[in-house]
């Protein structure tokens, strides 16, 4: 039975069909829609995830969250030796940090961006909080991208994909300006084949 992925329209799982597509192996979808007045997650992905989040995968009897752990795992079990350093290296030290950075730091100030959105000028006294989290995190993730292009090496690993939300949220949001190299990156993963092809299979995306 091929894996599956739960992936949420607007969502993190889009990197996780890109990764899935990078690797050319098989997969299903089964897609989710966010509720068009509260953005939320509709309530049958509590059915599969007990806090109704994606990405979600199944396979092999497994059912998996947690995006590093997913990338993790794929690359682990589905033939993506390629996308990880060697253990014992230095950029594999790097890999794991840009890995476990993408959830564990990056998506904090972006995530009270969103929220907060909806305060309106409630949310005033967070502003300068909030926004010099976002602009520190992407200036992080400007300086930290290499000659190749990539975060880790010479050629794309799981750290780029993991990488790849943060990067188009500080697009998105309009926080790239000056930060050329982030930009230029989010341009060269949108322009990959395989992320095209995860696009096409996963529908309209608001990062792209």
């Amino acid at each position: 039975m091929a894996l599956t992925v739960h992936h949420l329209n607007n969502s993190r799982s889009q990197r996780i069909l890109w990764l899935l597509e990078e690797l050319e192996i098989p997969y299903t979808i089964h897609h989710h829609q966010r509720d068009a007045v509260t953005n939320l997650a509709p309530p049958e992905l509590l059915a599969i995830h007990p806090l109704g989040k994606s990405p979600v995968i199944e396979d092999d009897g497994h059912i998996i969250y947690e995006s590093a752990a997913i990338v993790e795992y794929i690359c682990e079990r589905h033939g993506g030796d390629h996308l990880v350093p060697a253990r014992g290296t230095a950029d594999h030290i790097r890999y794991l940090e840009y890995l476990h950075f993408a959830e564990g730091s990056a998506m904090t100030p972006i995530l009270l961006n969103i929220y907060t959105a909806r305060l309106g000028d409630a949310a005033a006294p967070l502003r300068p909080r909030i926004d010099q989290q976002l602009q520190s995190h992407f200036q992080y993730m400007e300086d930290r991208l290499l000659p190749s292009g990539w975060f880790v090496g010479d050629n794309l690993t799981g750290a780029d994909i993991m990488l790849s939300f943060p990067a188009e949220a500080a697009v998105k949001m309009g926080h790239a300006s000056g930060k050329p190299k982030l930009t230029a990156f989010v341009a060269a993963i949108h322009a990959r084949p395989a992320f095209q092809r995860a696009l096409e299979k996963g529908g309209p995306y608001a990062y792209a």
